[in-house]
C-alpha cells in the first residue's frame, strides 16, 4: 500500500504519526512506575493517567505538606547528540536519569520525598521522536530513576517546536528536556527551610559522580576548540564525552535515611549554579570556611590543569566533586557520616559556618569566593 502522503500541519513541523510511538513508549515506561510511590503513602489514581495531568492522594496517618518544583536540564543532552551523530552510541538513559534528578535534587532539599514525576520535551522536529534507539533508552532510563527514588512518572509532555528549537552545529535535531516533581513531607515537621542554619553548623560534603548538569555552557565551549573534541581522551581513559554524560548521582537515599533517623538538619542545598560559591546560599551574614574536600573528578582536572581553567572560575563553575551539602550541629557529624557510608555514599566534614561576611573561603586553593552581584 502506498505510504499516505503528508498532512499539511506535518509539512508544517508538527507530525503526530511520528510523535504517537515515543509516546506510546512513554505511557508503557510511566505504567511500571505506578506503585512506587506507595511506600511513602501515596497512590496515584490509574484511570487517570494520561497526558492532562495526574491524579493522587496521601492515604497514610501522618500530617503531611506538599514541596513541587521545576527545573530544565539545559544544554546537557547537547553533548549527548554530538556523542550519537560521531558514535552511534545513545546516552539517553543517563540524560533521562538526568532530567529526573535536576529536578528530584532540588525538591529534597527541603526533607521532601519525591512522589510523583511529569516531564516535558519540546523538539526541534518531529523526526527527533522517531529514533526508536533514543526513545527506548530515553523512557529506559526515566523507568530505572523512578524505581531508585521511588516516584511515578503519571503524566507527561511531548512536543515538536519547530520555530524555537533550533540546535547549534554540528547537531543537526534535539530536544529541550525539563520536568516536575511533587514530594511529600510527613510529617510535616521533616520539612527542612534552611532557617536554622547558624554559626558553629558543620559543612558535610557529598561526593557527586562528575559534572551532573552544571556548567555544560563552559564543557562545550572548551571542547569545540579541542582537535579531537568530545573524543578527546582523558587520563583515566575515558572520553571528554563519555566523562561530561555520567549521570547525575542521587541523593534520596541518603538523606531519607538521616530523616528516619531523626538527624538534626539545619540546611541542605545541592551543588548546582555558581558551583562551589552556592555554599553561601543564605542572605545573612555568615563566611563559610572549608577547610578540606573530597575527590576532584577528572573531567575538572582536565579543565583546571590542560585547558587551563583558572581554580576560582573552576570553582565558580562546576560542583569539583561535590553534589551536596548538609549543614549540620557538630553532634550530629558523626552519626551522618556512618549513616552516608553505610547508604553508599561518599562523605567528609569539609567545613564549618563562621560569622563574618557572606563569603566562602576555600582553603584548600587559598581562595575566597563571593555570591553573585558582590
Amino acid at each position: 500500500m502506498a505510504n499516505k502522503p503528508k498532512s499539511e500541519y506535518a509539512k508544517a513541523g508538527v507530525d503526530y504519526t511520528v510523535l504517537e510511538p515515543f509516546k506510546m513508549a512513554m505511557i508503557e515506561a510511566g505504567r511500571k512506575t505506578l506503585k512506587f510511590p506507595n511506600k511513602r503513602g501515596v497512590y496515584i489514581n490509574e484511570d487517570a493517567t494520561h497526558a492532562h495531568g495526574a491524579v493522587f492522594e496521601y492515604r497514610g496517618e501522618e500530617s503531611h505538606i506538599w514541596c513541587q518544583t521545576q527545573e530544565d536540564l539545559g544544554n546537557k543532552n547537547w553533548i549527548a547528540e554530538w556523542m550519537y551523530q560521531k558514535t552511534g552510541k545513545s546516552f539517553y538513559e543517563a540524560i533521562a536519569i538526568d532530567t529526573a534528578l535536576i529536578v528530584v535534587n532540588d525538591v529534597i532539599a527541603q526533607g521532601a520525598m519525591p512522589v510523583v514525576f511529569t516531564d516535558q520535551l519540546e523538539a526541534s522536529r518531529s523526526e527527533w521522536y522517531a529514533d526508536k534507539r533514543r526513545a527506548k533508552d530515553f523512557a529506559n532510563g526515566l523507568l530505572k530513576i523512578c524505581e531508585e527514588v521511588g516516584m511515578a512518572l503519571p503524566a507527561g509532555e511531548s512536543a515538536s517546536v519547530t520555530y524555537l528549537i533550533n540546535p547549534k552545529e554540528p547537531v543537526k535535531e534535539i530536544a529541550s528536556l525539563s520536568g516536575s516533581v511533587t514530594g511529600i513531607v510527613a510529617p510535616k515537621e521533616k520539612l527542612i527551610t534552611g532557617q536554622d542554619l547558624t554559626v558553629g553548623d558543620h559543612i558535610i560534603g557529598v561526593a557527586s559522580s562528575g559534572l551532573h548538569a552544571n556548567g555544560i555552557s563552559l564543557v562545550i565551549k572548551k571542547a569545540l576548540e579541542l582537535p579531537e573534541q568530545f573524543l578527546t581522551k582523558l587520563p583515566n581513559g575515558n572520553t571528554l564525552g563519555e566523562e561530561a554524560l555520567i549521570p547525575t548521582r542521587s541523593y534520596v537515599a541518603l538523606i531519607e535515611a538521616l530523616l528516619q533517623n531523626k538527624i538534626k538538619i539545619h540546611a541542605l542545598l545541592p551543588g548546582t549554579g555558581d558551583g562551589v560559591g552556592k555554599i553561601a546560599f543564605n542572605k545573612r551574614p555568615f563566611t563559610y570556611r572549608i577547610e578540606s574536600w573530597l575527590t576532584v573528578p577528572p573531567l575538572f582536572k582536565f579543565f583546571n590543569e590542560e585547558l587551563a581553567i583558572a581554580l576560582e572560575d573552576c570553582l565558580k563553575t562546576f560542583n569539583w566533586g561535590v553534589g551536596y551539602y548538609l549543614f549540620v550541629p557538630e553532634e550530629e557529624v558523626a552519626k551522618i557520616l556512618k549513616i552516608g557510608k553505610d547508604k553508599g555514599y561518599e562523605l567528609a566534614d569539609i567545613g564549618i559556618v563562621e560569622e563574618g561576611e557572606r563569603q566562602v573561603i576555600f582553603e584548600p586553593g587559598k581562595i575566597i569566593l563571593t555570591p553573585p552581584g558582590k
